[in-house]
């Protein structure tokens, strides 16, 4: 599974804040979503529970623009969108990470070509600790040391005490919270935070996003990963550095944008595109309506972060 990067060629944030607070701006070249006649009929997404809150505010937006339509929305993780679009049970596969290999074989086994991934916005995967812990900032191979019991980022020793990271809190244990098998988010910080290596069987696997954050909230020696946009006032998202001794990049826009930030990843909804034709209108227009300006602003209300409008499908891109 490869990672999609997010360093384009003269690609700058309009608007970025270190403490994640003050307004992302959106790109003035997005288009504003304009109605189109004929529009009807049902929609179904399976898929990421990351995803969840923004393919829920879509398509509340959606179905004001067009009364007529019906969306169904699941999310239970990232792994359950590759099995309904290959059965036909929804034409939206919402994943918080690319789809493996393993994934793409089987929807090509059955329909004879690749499925389309498209990208819907940016999330930093956050981690995050308690409001009042005092630790200021991980390195990568810290991060893998706390969660993973192979350590294949190379920390010298595993992490169980925050002493070793927060001198004030010297032998106050850490408490870990993670996400189950099944999440996107799972398996795209076992890829790139622990270096594809295993996880403590310590780590408390949640059900979904906000459960992660909830736990890390009530627990003052909580840490645990979830997407910037659940994000809460019980929680404080640390800085990370991709090395030992290096510079702590905050998970804002523009680190995201740079790849400054290491845990930076783009959201897709996969869909059934025959090669050579055009989605099909309901289709079409959902996404249409996701890459505009209208579906933006609800990236940023949700507190993601929006696309440049180089990144859209409906821009041709990749």
């Amino acid at each position: 599974m490869s990672r999609t990067p997010f360093a384009c060629a003269g690609i700058l944030a309009i608007a970025c804040t270190v403490n994640l607070s003050a307004a992302v701006e959106l790109d003035p070249k997005l288009p504003e979503y304009t109605k189109v006649a004929g529009v009807s009929g049902n929609l179904n997404s399976i898929g990421s529970d990351t995803l969840n809150n923004l393919m829920t505010l879509w398509a509340e937006g959606f179905q004001e623009i067009y009364p007529n339509v019906n969306i169904q929305i699941e999310g239970k993780g990232s792994s359950t969108a590759p099995p309904a679009m290959i059965e036909g049970t929804a034409q939206l596969g919402p994943m918080s990470r690319e789809m493996s290999s393993k994934e793409i074989d089987a929807f090509e086994k059955k329909y004879g070509y690749k499925p389309t991934g498209i990208k819907v916005a940016i999330d930093a995967l956050a981690v995050f600790v308690h409001k009042d812990n005092p630790v200021k900032g991980l390195s990568m191979a810290q991060v893998d040391a706390i969660f993973s019991k192979t350590r294949k980022a190379g920390f010298a020793s595993d992490i169980t005490d925050w002493g070793i990271v927060a001198p004030e809190w010297q032998g106050k244990a850490l408490s870990l919270y993670g996400r189950n098998s099944a999440s996107g988010t799972y398996g795209f910080f076992k890829e790139v935070a622990l270096k594809k290596g295993d996880y403590k069987p310590t780590v408390k696997e949640q059900p979904g996003s906000s459960a992660v954050v909830q736990g890390v909230a009530s627990d003052l020696a909580g840490v645990g990963y979830s997407g910037i946009g659940y994000v809460t006032s019980g929680v404080r998202p640390l800085p990370l550095s991709a090395k030992d001794g290096g510079e702590m990049m905050e998970p804002s826009y523009e680190n995201c944008l740079s790849n400054k930030y290491p845990l930076g990843r783009f959201l897709f909804v996969y869909v059934n595109k025959k090669p050579n034709e055009p989605l099909p209108t309901l289709v079409h227009e959902f996404v249409r309506f996701v890459e505009s300006k209208q579906g933006q602003e609800v990236v940023v209300k949700d507190g993601y972060y929006p696309l440049k409008a180089e990144m859209t499908f409906t821009a041709g891109a990749k």
